[in-house]
């Protein structure tokens, strides 16, 4: 495929993509709409500050900069093809995210991340599979299974909080003597 052909196919992808995950949680949003509005439950988790910096600094910050070294200074444009559209379905999810929860105070803020997070783990394998195989991208190829691993594990973790985010109650513990 060529770099035209890839990038047309990225971006028909993507948008095919945004458009059944807002589509998927629009009609989600209509359906529980009688709902009582959704707020984060207080206090948050101690060790949440660090998961959440952590997916920042490893999730953001670090794809960002090996974009800009690889892609743009040193001009290896399949990096560009790899990154750009993970930062644009990354950036709608954090939109999607925000509308949700603090604009339309909607439970369905809780299903954002299932929408977004198992196509983000598609776009990074898809990422290896884009990089050329030359030497030189070897660090970018690293980063893409880093990156596979820290939002899967984030996905993980979304669902292990299930239960605190839709505040089910907690079974007492019977006293067996």
């Amino acid at each position: 495929m060529t770099s035209l052909n890839t990038n047309l196919y990225l971006c028909l992808e993507n948008l095919l993509f945004f458009a059944i995950a807002t589509s998927f949680t629009a009609i989600a949003h209509w359906a529980w709409r009688d709902l009582k509005p959704f707020t984060l439950p207080e206090p948050l988790p101690s060790w949440f500050k660090i998961w959440f910096g952590t997916v920042q600094i490893v999730g953001g910050l670090i794809p960002l900069l090996a974009m800009f070294l690889w892609g743009v200074w040193w001009g290896y444009t399949s990096v560009l093809t790899v990154f750009i559209p993970y930062f644009v379905i990354l950036g709608l999810q954090i939109i999607s995210e925000i509308l949700t929860l603090r604009q339309f105070r909607s439970v369905v803020w809780v299903m954002v991340p299932y929408l977004y997070l198992p196509y983000r783990i598609w776009q990074l394998y898809e990422g290896l599979t884009i990089l050329s195989p030359e030497s030189e991208l070897i660090w970018i190829r690293y980063l893409l299974i880093v990156e596979i691993v820290l939002w899967t594990g984030n996905y993980a973790l979304d669902l292990a909080q299930l239960p605190r985010l839709f505040r089910w109650e907690l079974q007492e513990k019977k006293d067996i003597s």
